[in-house]
Formats: C-alpha cells, sequence, structure tokens
C-alpha cells in the first residue's frame, strides 16, 4: 500500500497487515490462557497435566513466539523507504538533489569509479577512513543503517548509544563524592576530602559485513543503494552485535553484560552486577515463582525501575508466560499495540536470544534500566571498499563499523539467579 507525493516519489503508509497480525496475537493469547488454565486444574486435581494438554501449551507457546516475531519482522518492514524513495529529508540538498557525497559513493558502488569519491574526502579532510582502504559512506547511509540496527538489535534499542571520532572513549565516574555534613551556626566546618574519580574505558572494536551484488544489481538505476546496502548488512551486524553486547568478552569485540561478574544483592559493590536467588537450583521454588520476580524488580532501586525492562530469551519467557500471580492473574500480557512490546509484571520485555537458558545458577533474567546500566560506543564512519576481482563475476563490498560497549552503571541492573 503507497501513496505518491508532490515530488513523484512513492512512500509508505501504515500497512493493516501488521494490525491484523496484532489481532491475531491475541487471539492466541487467548487460547494460550484456556489451554494453561486446563493445565493448571489437572495439576490441582492429578498432582499432574495430561501429555495431550501439555502439548497444547507448548504448541500454542511456540505459535506465540512465531507470530511475534512476525509482526517484527512486519514493523520492521513499514519503517523501511520505499524502493527509490529518499527516506529522510537530508538525503537531498535545497535543490533536491543528492548530496555531493551521495552521488560520489553510488559512483563508486556502481561503477568503481574512486576519483569522485576520493576528491570529496580529501575536500573534507577526513581521518576515519583507516590504512586498510574503503570510503566513507554518506552520513544519509549511515544513518539508515543506524536506524535499523536500532529496530533489530535488542540491547542497542535500549542502552545508551554514544556516537564518537576516537578509538576508545574513556568515561569518569565518582568512586567517592566529596564529604558533606550538618553543622550548626557557630559550629567549626572542617575541611572535607576531595572527591575520588576513576575512570571506565570503552574502546570500538571492528565489525563487518561482506554483501555481494552482480553488475546487473548495480547498473539497475532503480536500486536504491542506500537500501541496498542496509538490507545486506542489518543482519549481519545486528547477529554479532547482539552476541557482543550480552556475552562479548572485550576481546576485539564489545564486552558484553553478563560477563561482569556477579555477587549477592545483600553484599553487592561496584564493579559487580548484583543478583537475587530463585530459592532452586534450575527453576523456581514451588509456589513461589511470582515472588521471585517481584524480589528481583524490588532490588532495583526506585530511580532505576521508573524505565526498567525484562531482558531474557524465548526459552525464559515461555517458562515466565504461564506464570500467575496470588489473583490468578497472568504475569505475562502481550503488547498492546502492533511494534509494542509484551510486558511482565508491568514492564517492557525484550527478548534477547543470546541471554542464558534457565539451568542451575543460570543467571537468565535480568531486570533494569539499559539506558542506565549498558552503553554502546559507535566509533563515527561506516566504511566501504570495493572489490570486484575477489569473486567474480561478483563484485563483494567489505563494509565495516566500529562498535565498543560495556556497563556504565553497575546499580542499574539485577540478574534473577536460578539456584538455591
Amino acid at each position: 500500500m503507497s501513496e505518491t507525493t508532490q515530488s513523484g516519489l512513492e512512500t509508505k503508509t501504515h500497512m493493516p497487515e501488521t494490525a491484523g497480525a496484532h489481532d491475531d496475537l491475541m487471539r492466541m493469547f487467548e487460547s494460550f490462557r484456556e489451554a494453561n488454565d486446563a493445565r493448571l486444574s489437572e495439576v490441582e486435581k492429578r498432582m499432574h497435566a495430561d501429555v495431550v494438554t501439555e502439548e497444547k501449551v507448548d504448541r500454542i507457546a511456540e505459535a506465540l513466539d512465531a507470530q511475534g516475531r512476525r509482526i517484527e519482522r512486519l514493523a520492521l518492514k513499514d519503517i523501511r523507504p520505499a524502493l527509490g524513495g529518499t527516506g529522510h529529508d537530508f538525503r537531498e540538498n535545497r535543490r533536491g538533489l543528492p548530496s555531493e557525497h551521495k552521488q560520489a559513493f553510488e559512483r563508486y558502488v556502481r561503477g568503481g569509479d574512486e576519483a569522485p569519491i576520493r576528491r570529496f574526502e580529501e575536500k573534507a579532510m577526513s581521518s576515519l577512513t583507516g590504512s586498510d582502504g574503503g570510503f566513507l559512506v554518506p552520513d544519509e547511509t549511515e544513518a539508515e543503517i543506524g536506524r535499523r540496527l536500532a529496530s533489530i538489535s535488542p540491547i542497542r534499542a535500549i542502552a545508551t548509544v554514544r556516537t564518537v571520532s576516537s578509538a576508545v572513549l574513556k568515561k569518569p565516574f565518582a568512586i567517592s563524592g566529596a564529604q558533606t555534613g550538618w553543622v550548626a551556626e557557630t559550629d567549626a566546618r572542617p575541611q572535607t576530602a576531595a572527591p575520588q574519580l576513576a575512570e571506565l574505558s570503552f574502546p570500538t572494536m571492528e565489525l563487518y559485513a561482506m554483501p555481494a551484488a552482480t553488475n546487473t544489481l548495480l547498473d539497475d538505476a532503480a536500486v536504491d543503494i542506500d537500501r541496498w546496502i542496509g538490507d545486506e548488512v542489518e543482519q549481519a551486524f545486528a547477529a554479532q552485535e547482539s552476541t557482543a553486547f550480552v556475552n562479548g568478552d572485550g576481546v576485539a569485540k564489545p564486552k558484553g553484560f553478563m560477563a561482569y561478574p556477579t555477587v549477592a544483592e545483600t553484599v553487592w559493590t561496584w564493579g559487580s552486577v548484583g543478583t537475587v536467588g530463585t530459592g532452586a537450583d534450575g527453576g523456581f521454588a514451588a509456589g513461589t515463582a511470582a515472588d521471585a520476580l517481584v524480589d528481583l524488580v524490588y532490588a532495583l532501586k526506585a530511580g532505576y525501575r521508573q524505565n526498567a525492562s525484562f531482558v531474557m530469551n524465548r526459552r525464559t519467557q515461555a517458562m515466565v508466560r504461564k506464570l500467575k500471580d496470588t489473583d490468578g492473574n497472568y504475569l505475562w500480557q502481550p503488547p498492546t499495540a502492533a511494534g509494542a512490546r509484551a510486558t511482565l509484571m508491568g514492564f517492557p520485555l525484550v527478548e534477547a536470544e543470546d541471554m542464558p537458558d534457565v539451568a542451575a545458577g543460570a543467571k537468565a533474567i535480568a531486570f533494569g534500566d539499559f539506558a542506565r546500566f549498558y552503553l554502546v560506543v559507535d566509533r563515527q564512519g561506516v566504511r566501504v571498499l570495493r572489490d570486484p576481482y575477489s569473486a567474480k563475476p561478483y563484485v563483494l563490498f567489505y563494509t565495516t563499523k566500529r562498535v565498543g560497549g560495556g556497563v556504565q552503571d553497575f546499580d542499574a541492573a539485577k540478574f534473577l539467579d536460578f539456584s538455591a
């Protein structure tokens, strides 16, 4: 479904398919509730559920997950620019023409003509191209890639993202502030100690993708180069980023928040992430699942809870989807609209496939204000190197960007530890 603007360019309007998919999701959830209620009733009567009922619940849960992913794909499709469209207003100058950088970059991508883009970068005195060759993509193409990554990379979507021009971001933080105290009008004011500062370092590491194209595709003037590059690299970049932001060891990749040391919340200190136990190895203690989640929520200070989210993988989500509170209400609720997130106990639930599965000692659920907890650092500039020789008759485009990440506030999130 599309409409034509005054400039003759085709743009997208809201697709009713997304709304219909959301209605299907709500109907599936009603079926899930009925099936799970029947399972719980059988457990109460016979101490176990019928195998057929268990299989039905699991089958509907899998269908719910699949429908949720379908809605996410449709929502992402809706934000993509139409073929041949401009997408962003800043892609054109005041005369309605592509920017000089964009024109030069398209000539390089389509035909390998380096002279225009080389002259542009020399004029711009760019220092971001690196020693291994390649040219910076235009700002509009970089923005397109970044916008798509924010839509499909779960941690990037909720973390703080900062763009820098250097290889390392160094962020100071106070270990202890200046001493303060109450004094009477005539009391002496003793000298206070100076605040102690330390420094967090977030180096950026190289992330790459290598899409391939035929000369026929590149010769087709109707193909939007911004959209094509964005389509080709978004999944590769998002998959690698998502893994690194969760489990990365910090060696040639960002350091994931699960790679930091953890301690019980009762003895928490800066530099570690606090944990709350479930009371049972590899699961919830009988009848206390909701209590464990409540303990996790309130282990977080009030200032962080306002913007907090749950983060877990789809298998853990399938487990918590079956939980109820003492009044018989389901703790998990489907999204209220297409493009929105499901909620758990009223807080948004973010599905990150790289989170650990529920097992003895696993920290399978994270809860916190991820905008204050985790920092993603993007180094300015996405670089493309055209290679028409290595895989003839295809043309390879070695596309790289530099990304870093790490925990910036260790008190902004807590983990649920599935242990006694």
